[in-house]
C-alpha cells in the first residue's frame, strides 16, 4: 500500500526527545529520515540507559525507521555534504542549542532562495525571539515554566509527570505543522517556516487551569491523584489492598454511584455532596464513606460493581500491567521492530487506518548509513575514506 508521506524526504539535526519524536512520526506515515548525528557519540538518548537490550529506553521509541548519517556539522567538508542533502530535501527539522543552525547556515532565510519548496522546523524550548530566546531548556524547566508543576503533585509538593510531557507535546505540534505545511505547499509550491516553542506547547496544554484561573481566581489545587475540581474522581483503595480510579461526571451518574456501588441511598440526597462543587468542598468527608464501603470488597467487586453502575473506572496500572494489556492484545497493537541489539514490540501508532500499513522498521545503529547515503550523493570510496581519516565522519 502507499503510504501518505512516501517520496517525502526529511534530514534532521536532532537529539532527545522532541525533534526525533516528531520525525519518527513521519517515518511511520512512510517519510525517509535521514538523521544526522555527531561521530562517536551521536545523539545523546542514545546513552540516557541501557534498558532495552543495551540500548536507551528513550532512543528506541523516538528513532525507528530512520537511517543514521554521522556527520561533524562543523568540519569544513561538512557544508558541502549538508547542501547536497537539502537539494533533496523536502522538510528539514532541527531541535540543536538556540542559534546554532543559523551558524551553521541551515536557517531558513539561509535556504530558502536556494530551495523554495523546502520546510524548514525549527523546535527549541521558548522560540526564536523574545528575552528567553537564547535561555536553555529541558523537559522539566518547561514543565516548571508552563506552570505544570503548580497543578501537579500533592497539597504539600508538586510532581513532574512521568513522562517527558513537555517534548512530547512539542513533538506533537511539530509534526502536525509539517503536515500543514506539506499540504500548503501543494497548492502554492512553496516551502515555510515553522517555529515550535516547547513553552508554547505546554501552555495550549495547560488552558483549562489557564481558565479556571482567569482573571485572578484561584487556580486549581495539587490534589495527587484525584481530579482538582470535580470529585469524586480519582483513586480509592479497595479492601485486598489494591486500587480502583473512577470518575463521575454528573448528577444521574451520582445518584447511581450512591444507589448501586455504595449501597447507601440516601448520601444522593445529603446537603454536603447534593452538587458537584459541595461534593469537591467536603471531599475529605465523602472520601471517608467511599473508603469505608470498599474495605469490603475486593477490587474486581468494586470494578463489578462500578460497570454494573455505568460509572467510569479504571485499574492503576504499572508498566508491566500495560505490557500486557489485554485490550492492546485484542486489538492487535503490538508488533515488532529490528533493532542492534535483536528484535524489540513496538506499539503500532496510534490511529488505526486500513488505507496503508505503517512504516515499523528498524532502529539504526551510530553512523549504520553513512557509507551508503554518501554515495547516493555522489562522493566516491576515495572521498568516504578521507572523510573518515579526517573524523568528519
Amino acid at each position: 500500500m502507499v503510504r501518505p508521506l512516501d517520496g517525502v524526504t526529511v534530514v534532521t539535526l536532532e537529539h532527545a526527545i522532541a525533534a526525533p519524536f516528531c520525525t519518527r512520526q513521519l517515518a511511520d506515515l512512510g517519510a525517509r529520515v535521514i538523521k544526522v548525528e555527531r561521530p562517536g557519540t551521536g545523539d545523546f538518548a542514545r546513552d540516557y540507559d541501557e534498558r532495552v537490550k543495551g540500548m536507551a529506553s528513550h532512543f528506541v521509541w523516538s528513532n525507528r525507521s530512520k537511517e543514521s548519517l554521522t556527520l561533524d556539522v562543523k568540519h569544513a567538508a561538512a557544508k558541502a555534504v549538508l547542501a547536497k542533502l537539502l537539494e533533496g530535501a523536502d522538510v528539514l527539522v532541527q531541535n540543536l542549542a538556540p542559534g546554532a543552525a543559523a551558524r551553521l547556515g541551515l536557517s531558513w532565510e539561509a535556504l530558502h532562495e536556494r530551495h523554495p519548496g523546502l520546510i524548514v522546523c525549527d523546535i527549541s524550548g521558548y522560540g526564536d525571539d523574545g528575552p528567553y530566546r537564547d535561555k536553555k531548556a529541558y523537559d522539566l524547566l518547561i514543565q516548571s515554566e508552563s506552570g505544570f508543576l503548580s497543578v501537579t503533585g500533592t497539597a504539600d509538593e508538586p510532581a513532574k509527570a512521568g513522562n517527558s510531557i513537555a517534548d512530547i507535546a512539542a513533538g506533537m505540534y511539530a509534526y502536525s505543522s509539517i503536515l500543514a505545511a506539506l499540504l500548503q505547499r501543494g497548492k502554492t509550491g512553496q516551502g515555510s517556516r515553522i517555529d515550535v516553542s516547547m513553552l508554547e506547547s505546554m501552555v495550549e496544554w495547560m488552558s483549562y487551569p489557564l481558565y479556571y484561573a482567569f482573571d485572578g481566581a484561584t487556580p486549581p489545587p495539587r490534589a495527587g491523584a484525584a481530579h482538582a475540581t470535580i470529585y469524586p474522581y480519582g483513586p480509592f483503595p479497595a479492601g485486598d489492598g489494591h486500587t480502583v480510579m473512577l470518575g463521575l461526571q454528573n448528577e444521574r451518574e451520582w445518584g447511581a454511584f450512591c444507589q448501586r456501588v455504595l449501597c447507601q441511598p440516601q448520601l444522593a440526597s445529603d446537603e454536603r455532596f447534593s452538587s458537584n462543587s459541595r461534593r469537591a468542598a467536603n471531599r475529605d468527608a465523602l472520601r471517608q464513606l467511599i473508603v469505608e464501603s470498599f474495605s469490603a470488597l475486593s477490587v474486581d467487586q468494586v470494578v463489578e460493581r462500578l460497570e454494573q453502575a455505568q460509572i467510569a473506572n479504571a485499574r492503576v496500572n504499572d508498566m508491566h500491567d500495560v505490557w500486557r494489556h489485554p485490550q492492546l492484545r485484542a486489538r492487535g497493537r503490538w508488533t515488532e521492530v529490528s533493532t542492534p541489539g535483536g528484535p524489540i514490540p513496538a506499539l503500532l501508532p496510534p490511529g488505526r487506518t486500513d488505507a496503508y500499513a505503517p512504516r515499523m522498521d528498524a532502529v539504526p545503529g551510530l553512523g549504520q548509513h553513512t557509507e551508503a547515503i554518501l554515495r547516493e550523493l555522489g562522493w566516491t570510496g576515495g572521498d568516504i575514506a578521507r572523510l573518515h581519516a579526517e573524523h568528519a565522519i
